[in-house]
């Protein structure tokens, strides 16, 4: 199969009918141009700052001394600044945007009030520039991924209220009584997030739990964030954009219920395994290993359900850039979520546990999963929002084998480093600084695997920055990644 099977029109109706949903589209796209295209832009600011952070925190584990005179460069200040650009910053902005154009063409509603979207997206951007210079100053809570001050939450909150109300708004107002697999997810993620936000305030700092309780709360929201949260937005998606570009419906509904259920119910209790070995009920850490293996069931039903769908259609990927990005960020999702149940069980956790193969198991489900499969909906939706196709497809392969590479080697190399390290640490005739300098060749190859994310990133904003000036192609054939010869032309 070649390109000509990728669909660029909706399956074939009459000229009329076919005119109407084209208006229709046309109108819903209006709509939520200016807040998509906001929240892209944002995101792909803080991006590139997380990016910068990142390349300085990862040189700083095996060059400590740089800078180190600086208080505010300190690595204890930049890694959680980086992380929360990451989380924040880039993800949630990134991730909304998304959402956003997905919900209204799935409601098949325009968006009502877009200028309060953009109103809540530059106050969300006010908060997490806020609250990034406000780490770097000194003044962080510790709590991972809540390391925000209070003041900041507040900020955050309004912001949200004004972004995520009207995509439930628009459910509300859907046309037609069917809710598609994509909305499941979506709906989901807009109401896991403001729960797992205020859940996490209210007992870490407006009434906090006392003692190791706090170290229990803080891994449940963080772990929470990365599933119910970035993990329902990006299944959403590639729900959404795999059928679409190849133009045939989901393998099975019963599947993706099964999946969706499963998921929400098994992984909101998975948090604990950080904490094996630690001073808390054996009954909490054995129910959250419990729950991480039950995960395998939405893994299964999820991977099957994307496997049949694309069944016989897997050459497309050798042309389009959103099928190519997808497919990838879902395959990396099996990946994340075996890893994740293997370094659970309290023979590898207890022997992993605070070295470098958790942060490998942090890129796989917030880079390799996440990320990627929000880079193949921006190739597919920003054509749509400007009315340009990409100009280069040259740049789009180099970001994705540069963003494929990238994160491949990060994670092996911060697998490898820290099963080593885990070994040294387990070793009691071994110093401890021994234990840390046999794991230096690992972190250097972990700066190197950055140096291709940056490249990846930088690519990705120049291109994106040339689409939103409208130097994009203006053609009604889209931006294959190879050359083909085809009377009609396919999707993105």
């Amino acid at each position: 199969m070649n390109a000509t099977g990728i669909p660029l029109k909706e399956p074939a109706v009459s000229a009329a009918a076919g005119d109407m949903e084209q208006l229709e589209r046309a109108y819903i796209d209006a709509s939520t141009r200016v807040p998509v295209l906001m929240f892209y832009t944002s995101a792909i600011a803080w991006l590139i700052l997380g990016t910068l952070l990142a390349g300085f925190v990862s040189w700083k584990l095996h060059s400590p001394d740089l800078l180190g005179d600086i208080s505010f460069l300190t690595w204890g200040r930049v890694r959680p600044a980086h992380m929360n650009v990451m989380v924040y910053g880039w993800a949630s902005m990134a991730g909304m945007g998304t959402a956003i154009w997905l919900m209204a063409r799935l409601c098949r509603t325009t968006l009502r009030f877009p200028l309060l979207l953009v109103a809540g997206a530059a106050f969300w951007n006010v908060g997490v520039l806020i609250g990034v210079g406000a780490i770097l100053l000194g003044d962080s809570t510790g709590f991972q991924w809540l390391e925000f001050p209070r003041y900041v939450s507040v900020i955050l909150f309004i912001a949200y209220t004004l972004m995520a109300s009207w995509a439930v708004l628009m459910f509300r107002h859907r046309r037609g009584d069917q809710i598609y697999i994509t909305q499941w997810y979506l709906l989901g993620a807009f109401l896991w997030f403001p729960w797992l936000y205020a859940a996490g305030q209210l007992m870490l700092f407006v009434v906090p739990v006392q003692g190791v309780l706090q170290s229990a709360v803080g891994w449940w929201y963080a772990n929470n964030l990365l599933f119910l949260w970035f993990g329902a937005i990006a299944l959403g998606t590639a729900y959404y954009m795999i059928p679409k570009v190849i133009g045939r419906p989901v393998y099975s509904y019963h599947l993706a219920t099964i999946g969706f259920w499963s998921y929400a119910l098994f992984s909101s209790w998975t948090g604990m395994t950080r904490l094996v070995d630690g001073p808390f009920p054996a009954w909490m850490i054995t129910a959250s290993i419990a729950a991480t293996i039950l995960t395998m069931i939405p893994v299964a039903t999820v991977g099957l359900n994307h496997h049949m769908t694309m069944q016989g259609y897997f050459p497309l990927m050798r042309y389009s850039p959103t099928l190519r990005f997808t497919v990838f960020g879902a395959m990396s999702y099996t990946v994340f979520s075996v890893i994740g149940v293997l370094i659970s069980l309290r023979s590898i956790a207890s022997y992993v546990n605070f070295t470098e193969a958790s942060i490998a198991y942090s890129h796989l489900g917030l880079y390799a999963f996440f990320t990627m499969v929000i880079f193949g909906s921006m190739y597919y939706i920003v054509p749509r929002l400007v009315g340009r196709e990409w100009r280069y497809a040259s740049l789009i392969k180099l970001h994705f084998w540069a963003s494929a590479y990238g994160v491949g080697l990060m994670t092996l190399m911060l697998l490898a480093g820290g099963f080593l390290q885990g070994g040294n640490l387990e070793n009691p005739a071994l110093p401890f600084n021994e234990s840390i300098e046999t794991a230096l060749p690992y972190l250097r190859g972990r700066s190197l695997a950055g140096i291709l994310l940056t490249v990846s990133h930088f690519i990705f904003a120049y291109h994106f920055g040339l689409m939103l000036l409208g130097l994009g192609r203006t053609s009604t054939v889209p931006t294959f990644l190879n050359p083909v010869e085809a009377e009609t032309s396919g999707g993105h």
